[in-house]
């Protein structure tokens, strides 16, 4: 069966395959309500498929955006791709997923393989682009949005959440209950000081603790950031001879494998052991007891990430547009903490 074609198209609804183009890629000139219709019944009874491999090479960009995660497997990475996707098909354009495993050798490989599809553009959640990276992206002239990580640079593009503020929350919160202080989970040891998430809300506890006059010697706690880690280290920290009160996580997760350490160890949450986390996902409502938590708007910043990433106007060096949105973190109040509500 012959390949029905954009000619095939444009003589069944007598027009020209040029206004059929326009119809296909609403642009770039307007198309008559009536003409519009008789193009779409056509496609619709020829069964015709645009040749996307095509439009993209005429006109070098794809409807695909390119997102970097560092572990799609942790459920706050899967929700936010989950919600950048949503968002990218409310603007006409599909999303391909990669995981950086938080190595930059990875981060690099998919920032070539997605620029070498001609994306419209790539959502990054780093801990940093390293100078490999930036390099392939100005070779490229690729619009860049980073997401959930503060710019170093003050010309970087970025949607992220008030970390610093967040964790000084959750971390006041426990100190209201009356836990004489707090630990923090805080990251791995290579870490970056600046611009990290969890660097942010390392000093967000660290602000708290200080605030209240209380020392942070000895209770910044590394950890990976995934519950499976996260949980040996607790294991470790809640068997010894200088358990802490409670414990500030920097992640969900991390919080999930305390409490499942906390459980084995038959210790008392939250009379016991006082428990906050960041980043609200699903799953938190759902641990025994409920964990007490910190939230940012992920639907608003993934629309926001992708408007940004399709933004041309954020091309031009000294944009006057917003180029880094920060969004407010609160407070999700649940059991874990000592509260008596979720």
């Amino acid at each position: 069966m012959a390949k029905v074609t954009r000619d095939d198209v444009a003589r069944l609804a007598g027009t020209s395959t040029a206004v059929v183009s326009y119809v296909i890629n609403n642009g770039p000139r307007p198309v008559a309500p009536a003409t519009r219709e008789r193009v779409l019944a056509a496609i619709k009874e020829l069964g015709y498929r645009p040749d996307r491999v095509a439009q993209a090479m005429a006109s070098r960009r794809t409807d695909l955006i390119g997102m970097i995660v560092p572990d799609a497997r942790q459920p706050f990475f899967a929700e936010l791709a989950h919600a950048v996707e949503q968002a990218a098909a409310e603007r006409g354009k599909m999303v391909l997923v990669g995981n950086s495993d938080y190595r930059d050798e990875r981060e690099v490989h998919y920032l070539r393989a997605f620029l070498g599809m001609r994306v419209s553009g790539l959502i990054l959640v780093s801990q940093g682009m390293s100078e490999r990276a930036a390099s392939e992206v100005e070779a490229w002239d690729a619009r860049v949005v980073l997401l959930h990580e503060r710019p170093e640079a003050l010309d970087d593009v970025a949607v992220v959440t008030d970390d610093i503020i967040g964790a000084q929350l959750a971390t006041q919160h426990l100190l209201d209950h009356g836990y004489p202080y707090v630990a923090c989970m805080g990251g791995i040891p290579n870490t970056p000081a600046v611009g990290d998430p969890v660097a942010d809300h390392e000093e967000g506890w660290r602000r708290a603790m200080l605030e209240s006059g209380l020392s942070i010697e000895g209770r910044l706690f590394q950890a990976p950031y995934n519950r499976y880690d996260a949980y040996q280290v607790a294991l470790k920290l809640l068997a010894g001879p200088d358990r802490p009160p409670a414990i500030f996580c920097s992640t969900d997760d991390q919080a999930f494998g305390v409490l499942r350490a906390a459980r084995e160890l038959r210790i008392e949450v939250p009379s016991e052991l006082g428990v906050a986390g960041f980043d609200d996902v699903k799953e938190a409502g759902l641990t025994d007891p409920p964990l007490t938590t910190v939230a940012s708007d992920r639907p608003a910043m993934a629309r926001a990430a992708v408007d940004l990433v399709l933004d041309d106007s954020l091309r031009v060096a000294g944009s006057r547009r917003e180029r880094v949105k920060v969004f407010p973190s609160s407070l999700v109040v649940r059991r874990s903490c000592g509260c008596d509500g979720g």
